[in-house]
């Protein structure tokens, strides 16, 4: 059934003159999915070296030497903190900028 789903698609793809499988976007998500996961990367093992230190997340961008990914870098953040809660600790504050991040022992 499957197969026949992916012939279907194929062929009405031919038909209306598009290569259904050249993806270009599939491409593109996988280099900016990279780029992402090579940042969590850096937060995760700077937040390992440096464990009950509190960091906003803007501070945290400056110390992995990419102040211009400041927005990822929260968002990286909120999500370990989601997923491991007994790693990592949020201490919210009046605005989500001001929010400080820390990885526990």
């Amino acid at each position: 059934l499957i197969a026949l789903f992916e012939r279907a698609v194929g062929l009405y793809a031919h038909l209306v003159g598009i290569n259904a499988y050249h993806q270009p976007g599939v491409e593109a998500g996988k280099k900016a999915a990279a780029a992402v996961l090579a940042i969590r990367k850096q937060i995760k093992d700077h937040l390992a070296s440096h464990p009950n230190q509190p960091y906003t997340a803007h501070q945290l961008a400056q110390a992995i030497d990419h102040p211009e990914k400041t927005d990822w870098t929260y968002k990286i953040l909120q999500s370990l903190q989601a997923n491991h809660p007994e790693q990592y600790v949020r201490f919210p504050k009046e605005h989500p900028e001001q929010d400080t991040f820390q990885k526990t022992i």
